[in-house]
């Protein structure tokens, strides 16, 4: 039972591993600059286990899982990955995420949490994510090609040669086999734990599979905090939680026969949450920096997550106590030192 799990996830972290190596060296050599390598081929990279994963689940049948990995992936870039790296260095935030991606990721949160409202996410809800998406990556490209066109050419990386291009386009299919292979075992791991343990499928996708398919996005973005690419490390997260939902839930739902029926629990909490938590972003960012103690604030809203999941699942007593702290102290406590940090941000604006 947890043999094929933790294959799965092995071969999930080896593939995404491949992928982006191979992936950005030659977005690289192309002279495209680190926050759109962060917002396209490593966030693009790093989510392929959850496109894998959410696209065999749910040909499968499994729409929990395809929507709890991505929902909890979400949450946990953000609270988890982004807490752990502004934890380790400060993180620096570009001018263009508080402009338009942080907003791109609360408007594509708010529109999965409508589409999900009345219990599925049906084709043509899949069919316009898609579009969405292309949408973002045509102003990226364009954005891409004039950062490229203002840049000068790096000598060290002139002289690569057919040789260098083809070992990275080797990197690339053998990231494809692993991650292909990996989601099919960690799907089926996940399916057999929910089963045994006698808890949903949600569950399981929001926590043991979103866990497992994030290691790559949690890997690189602390590699990149403590190598000081921090451009990388902030838009790794936030390219993935738009592709999370753009991409991956909008091809899931596509090519799903019925679409994603969302279970009541996913569309009236868990959604919401991960709608929160992208709105969180936008003041926290706001000041251009992610402070350690805004990343230790984000790695206590996870654990405060878990744990409401945990006494959720076991039905435990002390549920409705917990579940009164955080609306009517913790959350407001939250909402109110956001705004105040907001306002001093603008106020000290030029």
């Amino acid at each position: 039972m947890i043999l094929p799990l933790l294959a799965g996830v092995a071969f999930l972290v080896a593939g995404a591993e491949l992928l982006v190596r191979g992936a950005s060296r030659l977005a690289l050599a192309l002279r495209i600059p680190p926050l759109i390598v962060g917002l396209t081929v490593v966030a693009f990279g790093t989510s392929s286990p959850e496109l894998a994963v959410s696209i065999e689940a749910a040909l499968a049948g499994h729409a929990d899982i395809a929507i709890g990995n991505v929902v909890g992936s979400n949450i946990f870039n953000v609270l988890l990955i982004l807490g752990a790296a502004a934890l380790v260095a400060p993180l620096r935030v570009s001018s263009q995420l508080v402009r338009l991606d942080v907003p791109v990721m609360i408007v594509v949160s708010v529109m999965l949490l409508s589409m999900a409202w009345d219990g599925r996410i049906g084709r043509l809800d899949g069919v316009l994510l898609l579009v969405a998406l292309l949408a973002y990556l045509a102003y990226l490209f364009r954005a891409g090609r004039k950062a490229a066109a203002e840049t000068e050419p790096d000598p060290g990386r002139q002289g690569r040669g057919a040789i260098a291009f083809a070992l990275d386009g080797g990197f690339i299919v053998a990231g494809l086999i692993l991650l292909v292979l990996g989601s099919d075992w960690l799907v089926e791991g996940s399916r057999l734990i929910a089963t045994r343990m006698g808890v949903s499928e949600l569950l399981i996708g929001l926590t043991v599979v979103a866990a497992g398919t994030s290691l790559p996005e949690l890997a690189t973005s602390v590699v990149a905090a403590v190598r000081g690419e921090r451009d990388i490390a902030v838009g790794n997260v936030v390219g993935s939680n738009i592709f999370n939902i753009l991409a991956i839930l909008g091809i899931a739902a596509t090519v799903a026969p019925a679409g994603l029926v969302a279970s009541a629990a996913a569309a009236t909490f868990d959604i919401p949450v991960m709608t929160a938590v992208a709105v969180v972003c936008l003041p926290v960012f706001v000041g251009g920096t992610i402070e350690r103690w805004e990343g230790g604030l984000f790695v206590a809203y996870y654990i405060a997550y878990a744990v409401y999941l945990a006494l959720d699942a076991t039905d435990h007593g002390a549920l409705p106590q917990f579940r009164n702290a955080m609306i009517y102290f913790v959350i407001p406590l939250t909402v109110l030192t956001l705004a105040v940090m907001m306002l001093r941000s603008w106020k000290a604006r030029p």
